[in-house]
């Protein structure tokens, strides 16, 4: 692997940037959680995980492990210098050419397109850079904001997991969506 491949970083225009999220990055993860933990904390665990400092540098380290072992990436999208959200590969499958991508974002740097621009920035560098031919895009049936990224992105709906998401007690139904390589790379072409 090469080391641009592990350093992956785009601008998302207008200000915004992807870079990867680190362990350094801890205090500033927290505090950015702290701006928006109940909005982003209503469907990802991320803003349970990341209460404190200690549990977001550990939460990092993990995600460092996991690019260090090629199974999995995380992101962050600093909005004007300022860490607002971020994207992540929750699992990479090289092998079976797999990848799972999620994303979480603060409630004042939504309706920016931000979450979708950056999703499109990490399909495209797995896709074309990382040999992936298909992404999954799981989002709980309510969460209609994360349904309307994947719809976005040309994703095509699979089906519905019963129950399938246990989250601060409640079990979710999560709607199950992809893209293949082919259909990403035609969708991007025209």
């Amino acid at each position: 692997m090469s080391e641009a491949s592990q350093e992956f970083t785009a601008s998302l225009g207008d200000g915004a940037e992807l870079r990867p999220l680190v362990p350094a990055h801890a205090e500033e993860t927290t505090v950015h959680m702290d701006r928006g933990r109940e909005f982003i904390g209503r469907y990802v665990a991320i803003a349970d995980v990341c209460a404190d400092v200690e549990g977001t540098r550990g939460f990092l380290e993990t995600y460092a492990a996991k690019a260090a072992a090629d199974a999995g990436r995380i992101w962050g999208i600093w909005l004007d210098g300022t860490l607002v959200g971020g994207v992540l590969f929750r699992t990479m499958d090289f092998r079976m050419q797999t990848a799972e991508a999620g994303c979480w974002l603060e409630p004042a740097a939504t309706g920016r397109g931000l979450v979708t621009r950056a999703v499109a920035a990490i399909v495209d560098w797995a896709v074309e850079e990382r040999g992936i031919h298909r992404v999954d895009w799981w989002a709980a049936v309510s969460n209609t904001a994360s349904l309307a990224v994947a719809q976005r992105l040309g994703m095509t709906r699979e089906g519905v997991l019963r129950e399938v998401y246990l989250h601060r007690g409640e079990r979710y139904d999560m709607e199950v969506w992809s893209v293949l390589a082919p259909e990403w790379r035609a969708a991007r072409g025209a």
